[in-house]
């Protein structure tokens, strides 16, 4: 069969197209039911229509579940606990990885993270200097946030900059095509400060580098930490209309 040109597809339900896309966000607690493997490998193949500089397509994924996830949850948490107690640790297990956040915080971007981490904390009663309560609440991301499922993805250390923005499109393709199939997403750059280890851990290659992690899976509508949505700006902040 002849496929249907590109450039003539229609879309049918608009409607659906921006529900899905509304209706991502960062859930952080998930159920234990399984996610089935065809259905991540559609989502996968559905997101690798993201575009890519030259159609370098640099991104590569791994899918963790079962024991690889469990003992790549186990490792991590224990790295991150070791951190805790001795920061000097933090570099080894990060390695030679790119920086995800500006080393100094300005406004308006500064104020946007204090209310995300302030609005989330204070949903789930962690109170300004709880590091207890902290630790455990950043330790849920190397759990998964429970989810069956995690993506690790990587790029080759050969390329650069671009290569992170065509993998970031790479990445909204699964959320959104998870959306379609009633899934939940979040994308989590705190694996980044275990990059090293996590990419032991999947068997990645010395030249590849971490971009992120994913959870991916059924969100517990139960939880209450899935009801923190994060606001955003108006189309006119960050809008120049040239005419």
């Amino acid at each position: 069969m002849t496929p249907v040109p590109q450039v003539s597809v229609r879309i049918a339900d608009a409607a659906s197209v921006d529900a899905a896309i509304e209706s991502r966000f960062s859930a952080r607690a998930f159920l234990p039911r399984p996610v089935p493997r065809t259905m991540l490998e559609h989502i996968l193949q559905v997101a690798s229509r993201a575009p890519s500089g030259s159609n370098a397509q640099p991104w590569k994924v791994y899918v963790v579940q079962g024991a690889r996830r469990d003992a790549l949850v186990q490792a991590v948490c224990q790295a991150h606990d070791a951190v805790a107690a001795d920061p000097s640790l933090a570099a080894g297990f990060r390695g030679d990885q790119y920086q995800y956040y500006p080393r100094q915080w300005v406004s308006p971007y500064l104020e946007r993270r204090r209310e995300n981490g302030w609005g989330l904390y204070g949903l789930l009663g962690i109170g300004k200097g709880d590091k207890d309560k902290m630790h455990a609440q950043h330790q849920r991301n190397f759990r998964l946030f429970d989810a069956p499922v995690g993506l690790m993805f990587t790029i080759d250390r050969v390329m650069d900059a671009g290569s992170l923005v065509d993998t970031g499109m790479f990445l909204q393709n699964i959320m959104v095509a998870a959306r379609a199939q009633g899934l939940h997403t979040c994308p989590q750059a705190a694996w980044n400060d275990f990059a090293a280890l996590v990419l032991s851990q999947v068997g990645a290659s010395e030249q590849e580098m971490l971009v992120c992690g994913m959870a991916v899976g059924y969100a517990d509508e139960s939880a209450k930490v899935n009801t923190f949505h994060t606001p955003r700006e108006p189309v006119s902040t960050f809008t120049h209309w040239l005419e």
